[in-house]
């Protein structure tokens, strides 16, 4: 397992700095001079990210997952467009190709959380999605559920329900377009509704579905 550090070439940027040192873009741009600048862009994001790669495979892999997301941003943050200021779907769709290379993994652990209903990693998450539903009642049905969706459909389902993404958002870090991802999202969800009789606990914020 992967220790947690920050990329080669970034240094502690200090305290306050992943709150501090504007936006994703400003980051990026600074740190294409200053390498060491890109440690405000780690310290802002890594919790996300791993969180997100801790719900889809794990912990074991997660730590590999998101160390190896901001490694490999921090060798093409040459190439960022930084007309965007926002970086997560540049950074959640690095992390989304990584995850992409464990998928036995990832069904794997919804299918044990179907069974058993219980993970540290997914309870938590649970009582944030669950909306309207008991958590408790629609953790295993759910992991049974998201196990048997299409690759690509979870993914977008995902990244707009786990880590906030809007769909155009989420479609960029796949590199889809925004109807592409939309119709995903809609796919994902009608089987989810079908295998929770009606009910999504998927869905987090309606707006981001616009």
């Amino acid at each position: 397992m992967a220790a947690v550090t920050r990329p080669r070439g970034a240094v502690p940027a200090g305290p306050g700095a992943g709150t501090d040192a504007g936006t994703d873009a400003e980051i990026i741009g600074r740190s294409r001079r200053e390498p060491e600048c890109f440690a405000a862009l780690f310290d802002r994001h890594y919790t996300a990210i791993h969180g997100y790669a801790a719900r889809r495979l794990g912990p074991g892999l997660a730590d590999d997952v998101a160390a190896e997301t901001f490694l490999i941003a921090f060798d093409r943050r040459g190439s960022y467009d930084l007309s965007r200021g926002d970086a997560r779907p540049w950074l959640y769709g690095i992390a989304s190709n990584l995850v992409s290379r464990h998928r036995r993994a990832e069904v794997r652990l919804y299918r044990a959380l179907a069974r058993t209903g219980a993970h540290d990693v997914a309870e938590g998450h649970a009582d944030r999605v669950a909306g309207r539903l008991d958590a408790q009642a629609a953790r295993g049905p759910l992991a049974a559920a998201l196990a048997e969706l299409p690759d690509g459909d979870r993914d977008v389902l995902l990244l707009v329900a786990w880590a906030q993404l809007g769909v155009q958002e989420a479609g960029e870090a796949l590199g889809v377009p925004a109807g592409t991802a939309r119709s995903r999202l809609h796919r994902a969800r009608t089987r989810i509704r079908a295998a929770l009789g009606g009910s999504d606990p998927t869905t987090l914020r309606e707006d981001l579905d616009r």
